[in-house]
């Protein structure tokens, strides 16, 4: 079955533009005009990614965005105007998984789509079940499920890739343009920055004690790893 792409901006030439040539690489488009629209559509539809324009009429895409991270890790690709690193690091931090600066080309916007949806495909595991610091946190991977203290915990597609990246291969450091590479895709034209951030947000669900990583941890000069035996 194809994949369902949502495009929601409420100008109608940049939906058509863009949907034109999602539909031309084999995907189905769903389009709104609104933010409040597009909640309506994804209660609706099965929806595999969202495009989402941040400047909506009634309310903002921020807001769209965190509303779907409150019950969903699907994929969405933000387009905005706005142009500063604050701005960037704040779509990341609420959960997209990319952002395409306008005026964009929609070659480019497809070719992200492709980016992200190859990410997000299931990878050929190690094990259906992975626990960590006796059962505190467990990683169900056949259901691309995490649970905290016997909590579920809602990551992102990113986050959830970055975790798996790192504990399949406890103590083993990895640089940032590895993460970059198995997270992101080698394609990733942004700042390596963008790991720490996606670490931050990882840290905040998962660890005890943020500040005080048990699990993800800073190998300084070099990247990160992952401790997961190396306490008791």
């Amino acid at each position: 079955m194809n994949k369902t792409i949502l495009v929601v901006d409420d100008e109608a030439k940049i939906r058509d533009v863009v949907t034109s040539y999602l539909q031309k690489d084999g995907y189905r488009t769903l389009e709104s005009a609104g933010g409040s629209e597009a909640l309506d559509v994804l209660e609706r539809e099965a929806v595999d990614l969202v495009i989402l324009d941040l400047m909506l009429p009634d309310m903002s895409g921020e807001e769209v965005c965190r509303r779907i991270r409150q019950r969903s890790s699907l994929p969405v690709l933000m387009l905005t105007a706005k142009v500063s690193e604050n701005d960037r690091v704040t779509g990341l931090s609420i959960g997209a998984d990319d952002y395409v600066l306008k005026p964009f080309s929609p070659r480019e916007v497809a070719a992200r789509v492709r980016a992200i949806l190859r990410r997000t495909r299931d990878d050929a595991l190690l094990a259906d079940r992975m626990a960590f610091g006796g059962g505190e946190l467990v990683i169900l991977t056949f259901k691309r499920e995490v649970y905290k203290q016997g909590e579920p915990v809602s990551l992102t597609p990113n986050e959830y890739k970055l975790l798996l990246a790192l504990a399949r291969h406890p103590e083993r450091c990895f640089t940032r343009d590895e993460l970059i590479e198995k997270v992101l895709g080698f394609d990733f034209e942004g700042d390596e920055r963008t790991i720490d951030q996606h670490i931050k947000n990882l840290r905040q669900k998962i660890e005890p004690v943020p500040k005080e990583p048990r699990y993800i941890v800073t190998v300084y000069g070099a990247g990160y790893r992952f401790a997961g035996g190396a306490w008791p």
